[in-house]
């Protein structure tokens, strides 16, 4: 509900002032934030703990996956709205009139492409109301047997005998009830949590800055001309046109080869391939920077730039959206991957503003107006670089969990805590699934 909300309430930002119309703009991004924020540990935990643990793997990484087809469905939203306008009211580029280089009717276009976000939350809504309550949590969290079993039933459609003494001497035992500021959870866990949280954070500076500044990026290679010489909705079109070109390319291919081969090679392996050739991408755009800014060479650049972005979402970008929800125990598997997905946004907050100032040149003529003096863009992709090498090292404090189950990963009892014996009708075997 916030998330329909607020993209709704972000497109009708008000005020008669640049600077009223984007405080309240803040303001409903900031709660689009919150709804979004709870979603992603949800969507993670929700089916990590419905899956079997010899597929838990794709199927986590295919929830996230779909972001892929949000990017291009965003892109292709902005691209139609765009082009729409630009046809409907014609302007002068920016250095011939820049008064009227911005028609009234552009301040529709970002109004409508915001608001459209409210589309998929809103249809997808009725089912996330229908859905109950994952089992685990409902028997050892809860500790209602009778109703998890309920809901398994449900879900998986099978006949499910609950054994809810078993509930409760998992719940008795000493050793399944620490919390997330205790030294037994710093003992088992604290290491994981930052193996994680520091992963994550590392590479969102590195992902969103890349995201954000694409446009800087494309410019300063001259694959689409620079802003002065289009109008307000030409520059929206050609950047829309060339990110949704790079998110078709890359990045939806990178999700789905994590999909495909997570559970085959396993969530270490894929982030440590993932964060290395980030790092050896980054650096052959960063060296030899001068080399990629000649026209002869853009279509290599803008392939070894993609091959970055290919490398991040078949690799950490994924794989730190599937490891927390699969190696902390059930009470506190949502709040840990919360704790991960935030410090990755405080990554993403480090990487936009530091590389907005970090990549403006040294020559006052070519820096953009308001802003001091930085490293350049080359610097910035060497720095962002060791970023990745970083995540690299990090990568070795998470643990590997293809083919293990949440209680095994976790260190919670497997055959002596919350367990129910699941009967299928007509079967003769008895199969123990742990709740």
């Amino acid at each position: 509900m916030l998330m329909v909300i607020a993209s709704v309430a972000s497109g009708l930002s008000f005020g008669d002032r640049p600077k009223a119309v984007m405080a309240t703009l803040c303001f409903f991004r900031f709660w689009l934030g919150f709804g979004i924020g709870g979603d992603y540990p949800l969507s993670a935990t929700i089916m990590s703990e419905y899956a079997n643990k010899k597929t838990r793997g794709a199927f986590i990484a295919a929830v996230f996956a779909m972001q892929g087809f949000g990017i291009l469905a965003g892109g292709m939203v902005a691209i139609i709205v765009s082009a729409s306008f630009k046809a409907a009211y014609p302007a002068p580029a920016y250095q011939d009139n820049a008064l009227a280089s911005t028609v009234p009717a552009a301040d529709y276009v970002w109004r409508l492409i915001l608001m459209f976000g409210a589309l998929p939350a809103a249809l997808t809504y009725y089912w996330r109301m229908k859905m109950p309550e994952t089992a685990r949590y409902t028997a050892l969290v809860a500790k209602n047997a009778k109703q998890a079993a309920s809901d398994m039933s449900k879900v998986l459609q099978v006949e499910i005998e609950a054994e809810q003494e078993k509930v409760e001497r998992f719940a008795q035992e000493r050793g399944n009830d620490f919390g997330l500021f205790s030294k037994e959870f710093l003992r088992r866990h604290g290491l994981h949590l930052l193996g994680t949280t520091t992963t994550w954070f590392l590479l969102d500076i590195a992902f969103y800055s890349q995201n954000l500044f694409q446009k800087d990026i494309f410019s300063a290679i001259g694959w689409i001309p620079p802003a002065k010489t289009m109008n307000a909705l030409e520059e929206v079109f050609r950047i829309s046109r060339a990110q949704t070109l790079i998110a078709l390319c890359s990045t939806v291919p990178g999700y789905w080869f994590t999909v495909f081969f997570i559970d085959r090679i396993g969530r270490f392996a894929i982030q440590l391939m993932g964060f290395f050739f980030m790092t050896v991408f980054m650096f052959a755009l960063a060296i030899p920077y001068t080399h990629w800014t000649h026209k002869d060479n853009r279509i290599g650049f803008v392939i070894m730039y993609s091959l970055t972005f290919f490398f991040a979402n078949f690799g950490p970008n994924a794989t730190t959206f599937v490891v927390p929800a699969e190696i902390f125990p059930a009470r506190l598997r949502s709040t840990c991957h919360g704790i991960s997905a935030a410090s990755g946004k405080a990554g993403a907050i480090v990487g936009a503003f530091g590389f907005l100032y970090a990549a403006q040149s040294k020559d006052p003529s070519k820096r953009d107006a308001g802003y001091p003096a930085g490293i350049g863009v080359k610097n910035s992709l060497i720095v962002l670089g060791c970023v990745n090498a970083l995540g690299m090292v990090f990568t070795f404090l998470v643990p590997e969990s293809k083919g293990k189950s949440l209680e095994e990963m976790s260190k919670e009892g497997e055959d002596e805590s919350g367990s129910v014996e699941m009967r299928q009708p007509g079967a003769n075997d008895i199969r123990t699934v742990p709740v």
